[in-house]
């Protein structure tokens, strides 16, 4: 990864070019071509190097005087760099998965042209009805987001996070838990609370401003919406660490994203996870963006291998293939059920969309990196898997289209006759046995709310009057 100097940085603000340059050099150090990364084109050019190196033997003159310079010098960071360049052939260990394959490598079993492949270490089979259910699950999550924007577009909502593009990601790893796994999501992950059964219009009552989140977590085991950034990856420790002192075989997942990697809460929860073996899955979407500044500002290295340096596997999953984030998932979380501890998953996907309604993602994207990725967009990757192999037919497909026409009417018809929240209600439930100062500040709310009510009538009765 480049970092660009303080006049280039100054240089591009000025110009006003700096998100378009990094824009691309995103692109190229995070490309997912081959499941290969900037680190693997590194480690060539190095290699390269090293033998045209030793092509040319030094004279025995040049080699001692090389010696005695470096004995004298003796510069840590010129031994560290010499370890980087070993070529080997074998990443370091820091770069390996779990299984001991290379650290760069993407698991994938779907590819963007709907060819379906295999991996060695995670394997998968589920039945027609199974598949055709993920497309369905995919095709309404993303009608329903459409439909949130829209209204948010109308007022009828005072913000919204989509998750265009990401569907595969939170269906995948949202199908792969049991009903008694625990998850504590981000502010966006719309699709996995659709696999736990969440009412989609509970979500829509914490962005209309009527809620502090429309469900009882305790119902469906998925934790009510968390906007400060990282926290629920502490949460979510917390709460495996409980499972393992209750002695149960559930396993717990976080769902954060690329920028929350860098929040000290997340590093937190990795050391917890670690020292105290809880069971909990580090679920990362990586979707290349975050809010305005790109993954490469965020993780000097593929943020998946970070999990090594706190003592527990990572691995990077195409973001965009719903079976491999189904399969990865299933695998880390039934590890974590066995008492082999955390595991981060990283799902290396990309935000189609903006960050949020209030975003625009214009001033720091080029439109040629989304065009490349909508050529890998999930759904229609499913779904030429699912016509290349018969394993659907145009009336299944019509229907699904059917229902989520239905389903956009009744989030439209739900969120536009959400009744408005009790304005005493706030006060409920701040101690469970009650406060003698919550009790005073909610009398005097109640005061001043009535003065209102007085006003009125003093204002009608006046009109009345002048009316005689």
């Amino acid at each position: 990864m480049t970092v660009e100097s303080t006049a280039a940085r100054s240089m591009s603000r000025r110009s006003g070019t700096g998100g378009k340059r990094a824009t691309k050099k995103t692109a190229s150090a995070q490309s997912d071509a081959g499941g290969q990364n900037g680190t693997t084109a590194t480690t060539a050019k190095r290699s390269k190097s090293a033998k045209k190196t030793s092509a040319k033997p030094a004279s025995t003159k040049t080699a001692s005087t090389k010696t005695t310079k470096a004995a004298k010098s003796a510069k840590p960071a010129k031994t560290a760099r010499a370890s980087k360049a070993s070529t080997s052939g074998k990443p370091p260990a820091a770069q390996r998965n779990a299984n001991g394959s290379a650290g760069t490598e993407l698991v994938q079993l779907l590819t963007p042209e709907g060819e379906r492949v295999e991996h060695p270490d995670y394997a998968i089979d589920l039945t027609d009805e199974e598949l055709r259910g993920l497309y369905r699950d995919m095709v309404l999550t993303r009608r329903f987001d459409s439909e949130a924007t829209s209204l948010q577009r109308q007022g009828e909502l005072g913000l919204w996070a989509s998750l265009l593009g990401q569907e595969a990601a939170q269906i995948g790893s949202g199908r792969a838990l049991r009903d008694d796994d625990y998850v504590f999501p981000t502010y966006r992950e719309h699709g996995v609370a659709w696999c736990r059964g969440v009412d989609p219009t509970k979500l829509l009552g914490m962005f209309r401003g009527v809620n502090n989140g429309g469900w009882d977590p305790t119902v469906n085991n998925f934790h009510l919406y968390t906007i400060v950034i990282g926290s629920q990856a502490l949460h979510a420790t917390g709460y495996a660490m409980g499972v393992n002192l209750d002695g149960a075989d559930s396993a717990v997942i976080a769902y954060f994203g690329d920028g929350a990697s860098s929040q000290g809460d997340v590093a937190e929860a990795f050391t917890f996870s670690a020292v105290y073996n809880a069971p909990v899955v580090f679920f990362c979407q990586n979707n290349q963006w975050a809010i305005s500044e790109p993954a490469e500002r965020q993780s000097r290295v593929p943020i998946y291998q970070r999990a090594a340096g706190f003592g527990f596997p990572g691995v990077r999953v195409d973001g965009n293939d719903v079976l491999a984030c189904l399969a990865v998932t299933r695998a880390a979380v039934e590890r974590a059920r066995n008492g082999e501890g955390p595991m981060l998953v990283e799902a290396f996907t990309y935000r189609m969309g903006a960050h949020t309604t209030s975003d625009d993602p214009t001033r720091y994207r080029r439109d040629e990196e989304r065009a490349e990725w909508e050529a890998k967009d999930p759904i229609t990757r499913l779904r030429t898997y699912l016509e290349k192999d018969g394993l659907a037919d145009e009336a299944f497909f019509a229907s699904v289209e059917e229902e989520s026409e239905a389903m956009g009417k009744h989030v439209r018809e739900a969120i536009r006759t959400m009744p408005d929240p009790d304005t005493m209600a706030i006060f409920e439930n701040v101690y469970a046995d009650g406060h003698a100062l919550v009790d005073e500040e909610r009398a005097q709310f109640a005061e001043y709310l009535a003065s209102f009510a007085d006003a009125d009538s003093a204002d009608s009765a006046a009109s009345a009057g002048e009316g005689r």
